[in-house]
């Protein structure tokens, strides 16, 4: 299609019901870097994600129960640690099918969560190789 498009994700914003305790652990658990800190909300960093913390009370008590997900990006020397530091943290919500190593887990307000190592082409080489009768490949 020619014209406008979307070049990517510009930001992630989470509703949390408790400001400290989310920066606590997507800082000190994930690993992000703490960019920006108010009263009400927190920007983070990790590479190329930018990712918003926002304080709001419905997001008290709230639990998600469809396949929505956010996969975070690991690198696979760094999965194993960093999965271990998860699941001292963390409860899991899904065990592991995919191609590449997956954690998947929920952060302290329920928002699914997954640690991957893979990318786009490691996930369609995939589907390539198993050849599944329905799946087109672009």
């Amino acid at each position: 299609m020619a014209g406008p498009k979307i070049q990517g994700l510009n930001h992630l914003t989470l509703a949390v019901s408790d400001l400290g305790r989310s920066v606590s652990f997507y800082r000190d658990v994930l690993g992000l870097e703490l960019r920006a800190l108010w009263a009400d909300g927190a920007y983070l960093e990790a590479g190329s994600l930018w990712l918003c913390l926002s304080v709001d009370a419905a997001a008290e008590g709230v639990r998600r129960s469809d396949y929505t997900h956010y996969a975070l990006d690991v690198a696979p020397a760094d999965f194993d640690a960093l999965a271990d530091r998860v699941r001292a943290h963390a409860p899991e919500w899904k065990d592991n099918r995919s191609e590449g190593a997956s954690l998947y887990f929920l952060d302290p307000d329920g928002h699914r969560l997954e640690l991957h190592v893979g990318s786009l082409a490691t996930r369609l080489a995939r589907y390539r190789a198993e050849s599944k009768a329905g799946v087109s490949i672009f």
